[in-house]
């Protein structure tokens, strides 16, 4: 793994997250160790993490992630928004790995082209191939990959840019065929309401929360189209719901809910994170 050359540099490493590794090592593990979890009588298979700074939502994507804790995957495909004004609908690194301050993560070229031939038949656009992207929300869930896993995996990153339920559930659709018959895990990257009051934020993202719950792509993006919720990777989030749809989980389990302003104090203008993991019930 070390030995990968043409990296992702990190844009965000010392800002957004601690940049020193075993001061960023104490404090992932700290926020999976803090994480109580309900009782989950089945296989998960896609969790939804918030990606602010570690600062801000780090405690709630540690519940997401230590639904995974020892898992072994080969393949993570972690599927996030894009926030930068790129004209491509879904974009992916041309890079080979990522790198952190714990090390790299090799990128799965091979996973990427299936992924890439898949989307081309079934929507007729593909994976966009970027160089020193400088998008935060799919970074920061790697860390917590990184110290919640127990095996040496590679990533599928895809970032979307588009906001359409047809693209979306594409995506969706196409992750499923890469997926079947692999050792993954599916990671959904969203925050939630932006800047509203306390009490509208907790209205809106218990409406949004209501949808992912409810197990429904739709939902979340009807949500979203009315203004009756809000998440900045509502479209990831619908992917991902689909493509575990397809993949055989029957169940959406929300873990924890907070905002900005619980860990600030400011509850004036805040921005909504959730957690929540994506399974197949035991039988």
């Amino acid at each position: 793994m070390n030995n990968i050359s043409n990296l992702r540099p990190s844009p965000i490493a010392g800002t957004w997250y601690e940049g020193k590794p075993e001061t960023l090592k104490r404090d992932i593990d700290a926020y999976l160790d803090n994480a109580h979890l309900p009782d989950l009588s089945g296989d998960v298979i896609a969790v939804i993490a918030p990606h602010a700074g570690h600062r801000y939502s780090g405690a709630i994507a540690g519940y997401a992630f230590a639904t995974l804790r020892n898992r072994t995957p080969d393949l993570v495909a972690v599927i996030s928004p894009m926030h930068h004004p790129y004209e491509q609908l879904l974009i992916t690194s041309s890079h080979d790995a990522y790198s952190t301050p714990l090390g790299t993560i090799p990128i799965d070229k091979s996973a990427i082209d299936e992924l890439d031939t898949a989307l081309q038949a079934d929507l007729g656009i593909g994976l966009s191939a970027v160089p020193r992207d400088p998008e935060h929300s799919l970074e920061i869930e790697l860390p917590f990959l990184q110290r919640a896993l127990a095996s040496d995996f590679k990533l599928l990153p895809v970032m979307v840019r588009a906001q359409d339920p047809q693209v979306s559930k594409g995506l969706g659709q196409a992750l499923a065929k890469v997926l079947t018959d692999k050792n993954y895990i599916l990671v959904a990257s969203t925050d939630l309401s932006h800047f509203y009051d306390q009490e509208t934020a907790n209205k809106l993202d218990n409406e949004m929360l209501h949808q992912i719950e409810s197990f429904s792509p739709e939902g979340v993006f009807e949500a979203e189209k009315t203004g009756t919720g809000f998440a900045c990777g509502h479209a990831a989030v619908a992917a991902v719901l689909w493509a575990a749809k397809a993949l055989g989980a029957d169940a959406v389990k929300l873990l924890n809910y907070a905002t900005s302003g619980d860990v600030t104090g400011d509850y004036s203008g805040v921005v909504g994170y959730g957690a929540a993991a994506v399974y197949k019930a035991y039988t």
